[in-house]
């Protein structure tokens, strides 16, 4: 915000209460008209207000539109190609060489952007294991976005902490900042630039809170896997007995909903580390989808909905009411909820657990053809690691329409993955023999058809399934092999139809759906072909025979 006629606002007198030693001047930001450091949710909704960048809603959340940018902008990321890194980074759609020389022109560019502005600082922490916690900057500007980064990440404990905190790596955030091709080389107005030799990352010309959570995790995933850390895509949670279990998944499979089961703890619903002393949460807070949301079906998601420090962005609302409609997709599919996983009341409060004894690599195959769960051997599971096969889901990325788009994403997670797929694979392999882990394809896609003939599998049917897994109960079923894929397929589970356990006998035409999944093997190994070179045989052998 450019405060043109310095007129105060609501937390000016408390600006610099929480300001670090290491101040703004470290990253050329200078002449601004006001930095307000480290302010918390109550004085953010006071600079939300004033600033008018968000409504009030009932029960207390936040609401925030984030203008013509609803998903992330995977297109108009970039990494600098820099001498420290060169060898590390997995140059490609994912992450596009950018020249050091034009990101300290497009930096300069912005510096002198935020001069004679305000803008919102928080210092915070990535990674819930001391012995893996990197410290991280954001600079925003916008305040709501500042408490997005509040909700979403690990927080100081002290004051005397904040004053001595000092960033391994800053973001700057500057939605209303726009990129200029011809002299930036950039993608287009729109830009995510990442630089490892400079710990910094710029973004500008989005509103899209997202961008900020996903660049930090883009961060860990490039320094982790260098200590023998796996960072992963996935959610976790831990049961009665102490079980961890492991959720792999893209936006919109279920990774959220499923992990926040009232029957288990909840360590984190996105990100994790694997290390040798076991998971632990990168992130601070949860970043859920809220389209649909149901209180019978979701309770504990759909509590935070109506909570004073929640982020609901995008979310559509009556304006006299104040009441919000989850079930309107007039903005987007991709309406998002930001809250603090202590908000989740059976969250694990350490955001810490031991290795897991489960792995569940979640898939939406809108196909109609996958059954709905599957045992996997660890050659399978490295596969299907690798493979990330899924269906996008309407508005998780710019461009994307109403119907789920076939797509394979290395890792769960390509957008975000810096090391080539194999490294991040053998990390993985190296944990499941190690410590005995069980491994399943879960499909929380379409049955009967594909998307638009048949239906999507119920909830209530995908968690029994879950529940069997987690439990040990699945184990002592009859099992069949998969003609084309390999894997073991439960002929049986209690609670659920032969139609779901069976895709094939939902199908009327058994002739088409025998087509479909055929075809849908071919794709998974067309797609494998770019992996083959540095996979193991025996990984490459794992996959389907079409």
């Amino acid at each position: 915000m450019k405060n043109l006629l310095d007129i105060r606002t609501p937390a000016e007198g408390d600006a610099s209460a929480r300001k670090a030693d290491y101040g703004l001047a470290n990253h050329g930001l200078s002449n601004l008209r006001m930095a307000y450091w480290n302010l918390p949710a109550e004085a953010l909704y006071e600079e939300v207000a004033f600033r008018r960048e968000g409504r009030i809603v009932a029960g207390g959340p936040i609401v925030a539109h984030t203008g013509k940018h609803t998903g992330r902008a995977p297109n108009d990321k970039a990494v600098v190609r820099e001498a420290s890194t060169e060898g590390h980074v997995w140059w490609g759609p994912y992450n596009r060489p950018y020249s050091p020389e034009k990101f300290n022109d497009l930096f300069n560019r912005l510096q002198g952007y935020f001069q004679g502005r305000d803008v919102f600082v928080q210092d915070v922490y990535a990674g819930a294991d001391p012995a893996y916690s990197v410290p991280i900057r954001v600079v925003t500007e916008h305040a709501w976005q500042s408490l997005f980064v509040r909700n979403m990440f690990i927080l100081p404990q002290s004051l005397e902490e904040y004053r001595r905190h000092v960033p391994q790596f800053t973001v700057l955030v500057a939605p209303g900042f726009q990129g200029f091709p011809p002299i930036d080389g950039t993608n287009g107005q729109t830009f995510i630039a990442l630089s490892f030799d400079q710990k910094l990352c710029l973004i500008g010309n989005t509103e899209y809170a997202g961008e900020i959570k996903k660049s930090v995790f883009t961060v860990l995933n490039y320094l982790l896997p260098l200590d023998g850390v796996l960072s992963m895509h996935a959610s976790a949670n831990v049961g009665p007995q102490g079980d961890s279990a492991l959720f792999f998944g893209l936006s919109g499979t279920g990774k959220t909903t499923l992990s926040a089961d009232p029957k288990r703890r909840l360590v984190g619903d996105d990100e994790h580390g694997w290390s040798d002393e076991g998971i632990f949460n990168i992130e601070g807070g949860c970043y859920a989808k809220v389209i649909r949301l149901s209180a019978q079906a979701e309770p504990e998601i759909f509590a935070t909905t109506h909570r004073f420090g929640t982020i609901l962005e995008n979310v559509v609302y009556d304006p006299v009411t104040r009441k919000i409609d989850l079930e309107d997709e007039g903005i987007t599919e991709n309406t998002r909820g930001s809250y603090p996983l202590e908000f989740i009341a059976n969250a694990v409060p350490e955001k810490r657990s031991g290795h897991p004894k489960n792995i569940i690599f979640l898939t939406c195959d809108a196909q109609g053809v996958l059954p709905p769960i599957a045992r996997l051997t660890p050659d399978q599971a490295l596969y299907q690691f690798i493979s990330g096969y899924t269906s996008k889901i309407a508005g998780t990325e710019v461009g994307l329409g109403k119907e789920p788009e076939l797509t394979f994403s290395a890792c769960f997670g390509g957008p975000f993955m810096v090391h080539h797929p194999a490294f991040y694979a053998d990390l993985l392999k190296k944990k499941i023999e190690r410590y005995g882990v069980s491994c399943w394809l879960l499909n929380t896609g379409w049955v009967g058809g594909p998307y638009g003939i048949g239906k999507r599998i119920s909830i209530r049917y995908t968690r029994a399934l879950l529940d069997a897994a987690l439990d040990g109960s699945l184990h002592g079923v009859d099992y069949r092999k998969d003609p084309i894929f390999g894997f073991e397929v439960p002929r049986s589970c209690p609670g659920i139809p032969e139609s779901v356990m069976d895709p094939a006998s939902s199908w009327p035409d058994k002739a088409l759906y025998a087509n479909r999944y055929r075809s849908l093997a071919a794709r998974f190994v067309e797609n494998f072909r770019k992996f083959e070179e540095g996979c193991a045989p025996e990984v490459i052998a794992a996959g389907p025979k079409p």
